[in-house]
């Protein structure tokens, strides 16, 4: 099972995972078209903080114990059997939001103009997900679940 990790020393802030994740999930894959003439607009799986001088992107934490699967009254959130992840079938989804309020991050988006939700879904398809392959400061990365995770903060440059 794959997670992404943050080094938090190393994210500015930029937002441009946010962008990627964005244009990944937009019917053209292109970035211009994306923002300006797709309908309904694609939405962002992730959210990046901003707190001073701390910054960092959060996107779905694929719990061991998904909570936003087990309170999905449809089923529409559920874990795929064959990669592990949690992921949400938009056609089935209601919109009643009730795995919003189980998540306990906090993660999950609500795609307003079609009714359902979105969620990171680690880019399924493709083998690094947007938001890491396009980091420019390599603060994202995918781990594989029984890898430890050792970050090495950057040099500070006074």
């Amino acid at each position: 099972m794959k997670r992404i990790y943050i080094n938090m020393d190393a994210c500015m802030g930029c937002g441009l995972c946010g962008v990627f994740c964005t244009v990944q999930h937009s019917r053209s894959k292109d970035i211009i078209k994306a923002y300006k003439a797709e309908n309904p607009p694609p939405v962002s799986r992730l959210r990046v903080e901003r707190r001073a001088e701390i910054a960092f992107s959060l996107q779905c934490r694929q719990c061991t114990e998904p909570w936003c699967a087990y309170y999905c009254l449809t089923g529409a959130m559920h874990r795929d059997r064959i990669t592990g992840r949690i992921v949400v079938d938009q056609d089935k989804c209601m919109g009643c939001w009730t795995c919003l309020l189980a998540c306990p991050f906090g993660l999950i988006t609500r795609e307003k103009t079609r009714n359902v939700v979105a969620k990171c879904d680690l880019c399924q398809g493709s083998e690094i997900p947007a938001c890491v392959a396009n980091c420019p400061n390599e603060a994202l990365m995918v781990v594989e679940e029984d890898q430890s995770v050792e970050i090495e903060p950057l040099e500070r440059v006074n």
